[in-house]
């Protein structure tokens, strides 16, 4: 079940239970499309579609997914939702990582991991950037959808981090991290459920990898220090 781009520009065919429905529509986003057609399919098919807002990456139950080719390779809301969430909470990784990385006092060990995360997660955020321009779609706003379940830390728990020194700044940064990952893992492991694009799946196990790994490292550490 999806929405399968066709060679005549503007008509999209969606397939809801079965049943196929043509729509025309002028978006050329991904967003605006799901949006002409969802309306669409529900006039001439009955049929319901929703946005779950709390999971990010899934429509209703009668359209499951927003497929759109082309390209810049197959993708769906799922995808373009991983990309869109991800990059602000990288983005706040490499902030969070560059705090600690200008401290004094702060053990080795915990400065040599921020140094991974950052250098690990910002090349991450172009790459997706990239897939977001590919597709049409802009990461601005991503923000907007993100709360404490993310694992994203608070304007007061940002102002903390900046504000703590030596073996302090360490565990707080160790243990804001650790929330921080749990979040991109919760994030990846939906891509890895819903999404298509293979790049974007990729990304996600690798997500998954390597953030599981590190937590593990950061408890270890945590009993160091």
């Amino acid at each position: 079940m999806g929405i399968e781009s066709r060679p005549r520009a503007g008509v999209f065919h969606v397939r809801l239970r079965g049943q196929v429905c043509d729509e025309e529509f002028s978006c050329d986003r991904l967003g605006g499309a799901a949006a002409c057609v969802g309306a669409g399919a529900c006039r001439m098919c009955g049929c319901r579609v929703g946005f779950d807002a709390g999971h990010g990456s899934q429509w209703g139950h009668d359209l499951l997914s927003v497929t759109l080719g082309g390209g810049a390779g197959e993708f769906n809301t799922a995808d373009s939702m991983f990309a869109m969430m991800m990059i602000p909470h990288h983005q706040q990784a490499v902030e969070m990582s560059d705090m600690l990385l200008g401290k004094s006092g702060v053990d080795q060990q915990v400065m040599d991991l921020a140094q991974q995360i950052k250098d690990a997660q910002a090349p991450e955020i172009d790459l997706m950037q990239s897939w977001l321009e590919a597709w049409g779609m802009s990461d601005a706003g991503g923000m907007d959808g993100m709360d404490m379940g993310d694992g994203m830390m608070s304007d007061g728990d940002m102002a903390v981090l900046e504000s703590a020194e030596g073996a302090d700044a360490a565990r707080l940064f160790l243990e804001q991290m650790i929330t921080h990952h749990e979040g991109a893992i919760e994030m990846a492991q939906a891509e890895l459920a819903d999404g298509v694009n293979p790049d974007a799946i990729a990304l996600a196990q690798t997500i998954v990898d390597a953030q599981t790994t590190e937590i593990a490292l950061m408890r270890d550490l945590l009993t160091q220090i």
